[in-house]
């Protein structure tokens, strides 16, 4: 793949990003956003009486301009990366066509960087999390995202190895299975951390952490689709081109 190839696919990765991000920011909005102010609304029930921080954005900045911001750069930055790894990713993970190939690339992340990560250290809403171990509880998800990425390359490379000796369908189970033991491991040795109170409503909890994990899914679904249309297009646009009838005719 030579120069001019990755930059274009770099270019149409960050603008499937974009748009993913768009999708993604409408489900934050009107999903996740709900959630969030009700954890807003019981932190500020159990304030001390004489507690006051001032407010250096207000919260309706911060639901519609600072949330696009932030998820559309999100977006932006992520479908940029995600585009130079499907750059190494293409025909070494398989005979797919490059559509195929993006949308088995973000699901595997999907899995790998958010959802194994999140299902041990899920996601929690304000005023849940004790503001002093903040650093600790930041390293432990981001050790647990880096430990969840290597075993999926290491799975993946496995499968690849085992692949001439036991084919593709027990090689799948080996790779998967190697993922699922490993993952395991990190899970019972790394600390627990629950510093949800007792008392914080177990309703608002799982809005919050089903919603978070919704804005994900349509991030990485939108973008598997988007950029998978986009690559196919400018890898194969013969193929593409004789699929819509619009092929240019050979003279004789």
């Amino acid at each position: 793949m030579n120069s001019a190839t990755v930059r274009n696919l770099l270019v149409r990765g960050m603008l499937a990003g974009l748009g993913a991000g768009l999708l993604a920011l409408i489900v934050a909005y009107f999903l996740g956003e709900p959630s969030v102010d009700s954890a807003i609304g019981y932190e500020e029930a159990h304030a001390p009486a004489h507690h006051h921080e001032v407010e250096l954005v207000s919260r309706s900045m911060q639901s519609t301009g600072g949330l696009a911001t932030g998820i559309l750069l999100y977006g932006i930055a992520f479908g940029g990366i995600a585009a130079l790894a499907y750059c190494f990713a293409l025909g070494r993970v398989g005979r797919f066509t490059p559509r195929a190939t993006a949308l088995l690339l973000s699901g595997t992340a999907l899995l790998a960087v958010y959802v194994v990560p999140f299902l041990k250290y899920p996601a929690n809403p304000p005023s849940v999390g004790d503001p002093g171990t903040i650093s600790k509880r930041t390293t432990l998800y981001f050790l647990m995202m880096l430990l969840s990425g290597l075993l999926a390359v290491a799975a993946v490379i496995i499968g690849k190895r085992l692949a001439p000796r036991l084919g593709t369908w027990y090689a799948t189970v080996a790779a998967v299975a190697f993922f699922v033991l490993t993952i395991g491991l990190a899970y019972a040795f790394l600390p627990v951390i629950n510093e949800v109170p007792n008392d914080f409503p177990a309703t608002l909890l799982w809005r919050f952490r089903t919603s978070a994990l919704a804005i994900q899914l349509t991030m990485w679904t939108g973008f598997g689709l988007i950029f998978g249309e986009l690559a196919q297009r400018q890898l194969a646009p013969r193929t593409e081109a004789v699929a819509s009838g619009k092929a240019t005719p050979v003279p004789h």
